[in-house]
């Protein structure tokens, strides 16, 4: 599934090919995805210019002067630039052409993913006014942690994963920050110290980044939006590498389910206190 950096590399990919460009033509060749694309699309996007193309959490928002488009890519979607005159994939779902002959296709196997539209203020939509912050913003930080942690039962990688507390991050990269900050995914989410807290922003913002730098990760089918792979697979530290040694110790790394999601930890350097 795009995490947030996947997300944030399509955007950075695209934006500076089609913002400020007049939308020519928006076709709908599959309509159902998780709800179904409003048919009135293509006519309210006809002739008008993309103003900016922004991200808040995993949702793509598409600012034009008559509304939002707000796009999620689900489990498998993607978008990919390509020539006007290539023939169509099977899960090409609808296609944005611009007045620069800019041609992009939203791509998505399972159509886990969404396109809708909105005249409203869109950080008052449904689906985003209750996310969290983001997490590469000045407003997710060790007190703002603290204060969501307190009295929470709950363990600390679904806790982490929950986009009301902090938005964007998703199994790949909650595995990984744990990893570095040095804290045992099942840990209560009300016993994380001070300290740990402190590493743990640290490590979720710097993973972030260093992931963006590397155009996100590739684990199935993931590619950006000019159908490059995302290079952090290569510095993952424990996620998929049940078994194998960890880079800091040698201990076999474990793997555990936790909220029907696999998590991998190194029981030597995430001891649960």
């Amino acid at each position: 599934m795009p995490e947030l950096p996947e997300v944030e590399v399509t955007r950075r990919g695209i934006a500076p090919h089609i913002v400020g460009q007049i939308v020519k033509r928006f076709n709908i060749y599959h309509p159902t995805l998780r709800w179904p694309v409003p048919k009135q699309l293509p006519k309210l996007l006809a002739q008008q210019t993309l103003l900016d193309i922004t991200r808040r959490g995993k949702y793509l928002l598409w600012q034009f002067a008559n509304g939002t488009l707000i796009m999620h890519f689900g489990m498998s979607g993607k978008l990919c630039m390509t020539d006007k005159n290539s023939k169509r994939k099977t899960h090409d779902h609808l296609e944005l052409l611009f007045s620069n002959d800019c041609c992009l296709r939203l791509n998505d196997p399972r159509r886990f993913g969404c396109v809708l539209w909105t005249t409203q203020d869109v950080a008052q939509h449904p689906l985003l006014v209750n996310l969290g912050p983001e997490p590469l913003s000045k407003n997710f930080s060790v007190k703002y942690l603290q204060q969501q942690m307190q009295n929470k039962q709950q363990t600390i990688k679904p806790f982490l994963m929950n986009s009301a507390v902090v938005v964007g991050i998703g199994n790949i990269y909650a595995t990984e920050a744990l990893f570095k900050a040095g804290i045992h995914p099942e840990l209560p989410a009300k016993k994380v110290t001070l300290e740990q807290t402190q590493h743990l922003v640290a490590a979720v913002k710097q993973i972030l980044r260093t992931a963006i730098h590397h155009g996100g990760t590739t684990i199935r089918d993931y590619l950006s939006s000019s159908g490059k792979p995302g290079y952090f697979s290569l510095q993952l530290a424990v996620y998929g590498r049940e078994d194998e040694p960890c880079l800091n110790c040698g201990t076999p790394i474990v793997s555990i389910r936790q909220a029907q999601r696999a998590t991998a930890y190194c029981p030597q350097c995430q001891k649960m206190c």
